[in-house]
């Protein structure tokens, strides 16, 4: 549709109308514009601040927006169509965006930033004494969060005659000269504060109340240590010192070592200038360290003094010198030579000492010197004794009895010793008579002794050299002298095993006998516990198998048969482990008792296949070698045609010279035949009186009937004299021949 002329002019005048209309009413009325006020807020950290918007330039309402966050309506006020102010309470963000917008048409008026600061806090000051009877240096310190370069710090004194600034920096540390501060005084009390001032903002830190005398920080001590008989004695004194204050003080020390305990003692000093305190009950020849702080009344302490480091004296009352003797034997002029023996002086101390030896007879008041520790004395009863000096005064003493040769004393009985965890338990039997103690004296080389005192009938000696040897003497103590002693010779302290050495390995199909012995090297190895056997195929488990400390041997079972296996055996005792060097076997295939066994059946069977091979050799030879009967020159029966069936008998070939093994049948007589039965008749008993009557004829066979009488039918040829010697009946289809007769 087509837009009449004269409207589309009115159109396009309304459109410039309406552009030329925006911003007049952006710039309001009278030509002002939106705003937000006041611009390039700082405020403090958790305080409050009002912002107002000015919308001149709209109408309707707006909001506002903080770091592109919109904020509730609440926080907001309408003060009138152009005014809105915005209450804001706890301040906490370092920097934010404060926006107005628009509610209508979207459009942000004016905005501002609000950026947040701290005060200081933590203020505290302290008063240094320097030299002289004044302090010296004035300090203060604070904390303040986001402090830069562009920030001032000024100390001040709000409770002066006038607010007066004490000191300046721009650290978070102020330090000004007492000297100067001419309104303060030390016995004084003042109110300051510290303030922190930029371009663009100021703050002060709470009140803080100080009292000089209690923030005066004095100097350290001075100290020195004295070492007196059984106590030491500190001393300390006070620089700068203020007679007219009290002061407290500190003293700590300890006994140097690893992880020691350490002991403070708290004093008041009213005169600062010589304060002491003793310290008894310490340690003899121990180095110990002391050191000393003091401080005003509620003042702060001051620094350590320097450590001061003594060695204490030897203790009188911690020293016993414990004397004791060791008679070494009697000598062909009758006299005795006595070790002597006493506590050995520590030898940290350094205290000049000075010991006196001597040795006299019972009541003999005057005694002779002693050579070093070495007491020459005769058969009779002597009393060795000892002094001890230190600068000159006598320090320690101690006697000890040497009982006369034979003289009738009490004596312990069955003493004994054994070993146990490095140790050495010795006890025995009391004597009949009373006693007040025994004294155990023990050696491992005869030159170098030890002893112990006990009340009881049982000590325990340690502290021993493993696997050494020692002799033992128990000797009981009267009131007023010694009895015998009694001895017990080479009780070894406890030690390693011995080597261990792995004998014999007999090895079967699934196990195996290892055999070990244990040998030591000085006589003096421990008291074997157990016994381990470790073994395993090669890069295999290892297993492992224990005995008891008395077993020397070990059966290992259930192994693998034809496998190679290590072994090695550990040996173990209360103190320590030893083991032998690692040995090789491997199972055998099967059982070797079963081999044996075939190896011996297999002996026994060659040996009878050989024997009965032989004999068998034997009979044949014999029966290659022997000739056979010539049937020309033997002489044969004529065969009867009506002879009674049941008369057959089986006559062998027979020589007299030869044994049954001998025989020799014809071919005919050795082929098995169903008739062979039926050459025995009937098993006729005839026939065996037959077989005997042969027996008894060795030239001829006889053959007799016994139911009828057979005519002989002789050949032309047969010899004379010889007799028909063989009957057959029908039945019988074998007839052995004669034995050949030689002709003349």
């Amino acid at each position: 549709m087509k837009i009449p002329c004269g409207i589309e002019e009115m159109l396009y005048l309304l459109t410039i109308f309406i552009l030329m209309l925006i911003p007049d009413m952006c710039s309001g009325l009278g030509g002002r514009k939106c705003n937000v006020v006041p611009k390039d807020l700082y405020v403090e950290v958790g305080s409050s601040a009002e912002i107002t918007c000015h919308s001149w330039c709209v109408r309707g309402k707006v909001f506002w927006t903080l770091n592109n966050r919109i904020l509730h309506q609440r926080l907001s006020k309408t003060i009138n169509a152009s005014h809105t102010v915005l209450s804001l309470e706890h301040i906490t963000e370092p920097v934010a965006t404060l926006q107005c917008h628009s509610s209508d048409i979207q459009q942000v008026l004016g905005g501002t930033t609000i950026t947040t600061y701290t005060k200081p806090t933590k203020l505290s000051c302290m008063l240094h004494q320097t030299a002289g009877d004044l302090p010296g240096l004035f300090t203060c310190s604070w904390e303040h969060q986001g402090n830069s370069l562009q920030t001032n710090y000024s100390v001040l004194c709000l409770s002066c005659t006038s607010v007066t600034e004490l000191c300046r920096s721009k650290e978070t540390t102020c330090t000004s000269d007492f000297s100067r501060m001419k309104e303060m005084h030390l016995g004084g009390r003042y109110t300051v504060s510290v303030s922190a001032k930029s371009a663009s903002w100021e703050a002060f830190s709470d009140r803080y109340e100080i009292t000089l005398s209690t923030i005066l920080n004095i100097t350290r001590p001075e100290l020195s240590v004295t070492t007196v008989s059984d106590s030491l004695l500190v001393e300390w004194k006070i620089r700068s010192c203020l007679s007219e204050y009290l002061y407290h003080c500190q003293l700590k020390y300890r006994a140097v070592s690893v992880d020691p305990p350490q002991w403070v003692i708290n004093t008041t000093v009213r005169n600062c200038n010589k304060a002491a305190a003793t310290i008894e009950g310490v340690e003899s020849c121990r180095n110990y360290t002391f050191a000393v702080r003091c401080a005003l009344s509620e003042a702060p302490w001051s620094g350590w003094s320097h450590e001061a480091t003594v060695l204490t004296q030897l203790n009188k009352g911690d020293f016993k010198p414990r004397l004791w003797r060791k008679v070494m034997g009697s000598k062909e002029n009758g006299v005795r030579k006595v070790l002597t023996m006493w506590k050995e002086i520590p030898p940290t101390c350094r205290d000049a000492l000075t010991f006196t030896l001597t040795q006299s007879r019972r009541g003999d008041p005057t005694g002779a010197s002693c050579g070093g520790s070495v007491c020459v004395v005769t058969q009779d009863a002597h009393r060795i004794s000892l002094r001890i000096f230190r600068d000159g005064t006598l320090f320690a003493g101690d006697s000890v009895y040497v009982p006369a040769v034979g003289a009738s004393l009490p004596q312990v009985g069955n003493v004994e010793a054994r070993s146990h965890e490095g140790v050495i338990l010795v006890t025995w039997k009391a004597p009949d008579q009373p006693v007040s103690g025994y004294m155990i004296d023990y050696t491992h080389d005869g030159h170098r002794y030890h002893w112990k005192e006990s009340r009881h009938t049982n000590v325990t000696l340690s502290d021993l050299l493993d696997r050494t040897p020692y002799d033992v003497t128990v000797t009981p103590l009267l009131d007023d002298g010694t009895g015998h002693g009694s001895q017990v010779l080479q009780i070894c302290s406890s030690g390693d095993p011995g080597n261990i050495t792995i004998v014999s390995i007999q090895a079967e199909d699934t196990s195996v006998l290892v055999r070990w012995k244990e040998e030591s090297q000085d006589g003096c190895g421990g008291v074997t516990v157990n016994y381990t056997v470790f073994y395993r195929i090669h890069n295999g488990k290892q297993f492992n198998v224990s005995a008891d400390g008395t077993q020397h041997e070990m059966v290992l079972t259930a192994l693998t048969p034809e496998t190679q296996y290590s072994v090695y055996v550990e040996a173990a005792t209360l103190t320590g482990r030893s083991k032998s060097q690692e040995s090789f076997f491997k199972t055998q295939k099967i059982d070797p008792r079963i081999r044996t066994a075939m190896i011996v059946s297999g002996g026994i069977f060659t040996v009878l296949v050989i024997f009965v091979g032989s004999c068998c050799a034997v009979q044949w030879m014999k029966h290659r070698k022997k000739p056979l009967p010539n049937p020309g020159n033997s002489s044969v029966a004529a065969w009867p045609s009506t002879y009674e069936t049941n008369t057959c008998l089986r006559l062998p070939f027979h020589t007299p010279s030869e044994s049954i093994c001998d025989r020799v049948y014809t071919e005919e007589a050795h082929r098995p035949d169903s008739s062979m039965e039926d050459t025995w008749c009937g098993d006729d008993p005839t026939n065996e009186e037959a077989e005997e009557s042969s027996e008894e004829t060795p030239d001829h066979i006889i053959v007799r009937s016994y139911r009828q009488s057979v005519n002989p039918v002789h050949t032309q040829n047969a010899p004379s004299g010889e007799t028909l010697n063989l009957l057959v009946s029908e039945r019988c289809l074998h007839s052995p021949y004669r034995s050949p007769e030689p002709h003349g």
